[in-house]
């Protein structure tokens, strides 16, 4: 009974550490996002085409994101080699570094031409730093919790997503509110960048005192700990990656809503910014709440059909909520925005950390769910630079980019049932076909 309290104490905290570090990693990387969609275009990128400099500075929102597939390796190569926490405390690091720099760079009217190169530099470290964060909190996590509630534990670190998103609206809702337009484009929008840093290392210290997942401490001592995970991954786990890349290319809804309909709103249709960021806040509100109770309702009835289910009500919704973009109707933008990034998309969001990792065995988990996420959000990255670009002769046309999210979104629905249901096995049959699986439990009964 006291192991048992003790187990459920540990992944209790690894939970909630997980909530907290992701919130504030990705506060600072949705930080830039939001700060790329309205401000820094005419501040790094002035010499662009008129009409361009918004689509430089959302294209360098992109670019972080290329960075991601490196990290993915060398960060998951880490994580199933040395350990999870030391991951997790990388990338907290790395990402709190990059953003406080960002927060001092010079613009591009003080440096010229290296202002832009540097903030995209800036930007790659990011995309590096975040791209072991999820992977390395829902392994440690998954593997610290029981078999029934794998669903609800590791959607912690996606809750905190949220969290961090509703954090970085927060602030610029309140600099747009507190400050004039010259006041917050001059040196207004540097304060978030530069209070980062203080958070960055509350949660360093959270992430040192966590356990090493006991699951992982067994595998590294075991012969076959001895094998290159990465090598492991290609031979045995290829289709599992490729199957979690198309899975991911769900992520298209974040990217338009978060990116490029900020853009395109406030640019365009002249909705004001505070508006869309109260949009962008309400649904990342609902989301918070929403994600737990959809990954829980998984570990009850699968995680294939909760998935399923937010990956096409997500392709459905992008229609309406697109639609209410460009009849300027704040009304109706709220209900289907939230709706979409809050309700629908939530249930996918939540169910793919104990999804994606139980298609792995314990050696190459970080590996194989941090390289197909991330080369997987890579791609679905670069729809906002996209959606501009169709957009740019005729603004008002919004179809193509509705049916660029619809496309993704049923892709990854068809990537995840041609995947099996693993929410009942255990810890040992996770990885593995069904007959090793089934050999595999054989050998572990007295």
């Amino acid at each position: 009974m006291r192991t048992l309290s003790s187990r459920q104490a540990q992944v209790k905290r690894a939970a909630w550490a997980s909530w907290i570090g992701s919130a504030l990693e990705y506060y600072d990387f949705f930080l830039y996002s939001t700060a790329a969609a309205l401000i820094l275009g005419p501040l790094y990128f002035p010499r662009a085409e008129p009409g361009l400099a918004n689509l430089a500075a959302v294209a360098s929102i992109g670019a972080g994101y290329l960075a991601r597939p490196f990290g993915a390796l060398l960060l998951g190569y880490l994580g199933d080699r040395y350990g999870r926490r030391l991951v997790l405390c990388l990338t907290l690091l790395l990402m709190g570094l990059s953003t406080f720099a960002i927060g001092v760079l010079p613009t591009y009217r003080e440096i010229g031409i290296a202002a832009p190169l540097l903030l995209v530099a800036l930007r790659l470290l990011q995309g590096l730093a975040v791209s072991g964060e999820h992977a390395g909190a829902n392994a440690l996590v998954l593997e610290l919790a029981e078999s029934r509630q794998r669903g609800l534990y590791t959607s912690f670190a996606l809750s905190g997503t949220q969290a961090g998103i509703i954090l970085s609206s927060v602030v610029f809702m309140l600099l747009s509110a507190l400050l004039s337009e010259n006041e917050l484009l001059t040196w207004g929008w540097r304060i978030p960048f530069l209070g980062s840093a203080l958070l960055v290392v509350m949660g360093v210290w959270v992430r040192f005192s966590l356990p090493e997942s006991p699951v992982f401490l067994a595998q590294r001592r075991s012969n076959e700990s001895r094998v290159e995970p990465l090598e492991i991954l290609w031979r045995q786990y290829r289709f599992d990656v490729l199957r979690v890349l198309l899975a991911a290319q769900v992520s298209v809804v974040p990217a338009i809503v978060a990116v490029f309909s900020l853009s395109w709103a406030v640019g365009q249709q002249q909705i004001a910014r505070t508006t869309m960021l109260a949009v962008l806040l309400a649904s990342a509100g609902v989301g918070m709440l929403a994600i737990p109770l959809w990954a829980h309702l998984s570990d009850r009835i699968g995680r294939r059909s909760v998935f399923v289910f937010g990956a096409l009500a997500s392709g459905v919704l992008i229609w309406p909520y697109l639609w209410a973009i460009a009849q300027a109707s704040v009304a109706l933008l709220f209900v289907f925005g939230v709706l979409l990034a809050g309700v629908a998309y939530s249930a996918a969001n939540g169910v793919w950390p104990s999804l994606y990792g139980e298609m792995f065995s314990t050696r190459v988990r970080l590996s194989g769910v941090a390289v197909g996420t991330q080369f997987g959000f890579t791609l679905a990255a670069q729809a906002p630079t996209l959606a501009l670009y169709l957009t740019r002769q005729t603004p008002a046309e919004w179809n193509p980019v509705a049916c660029l999210v619809s496309v993704g979104c049923a892709l990854s629905a068809v990537a995840v049932l041609c995947s099996r249901e693993t929410s009942r096995l255990g810890m040992t049959d996770l990885g593995h076909p069904p007959d090793a699986a089934n050999a595999q439990r054989v050998r572990h009964e007295p």
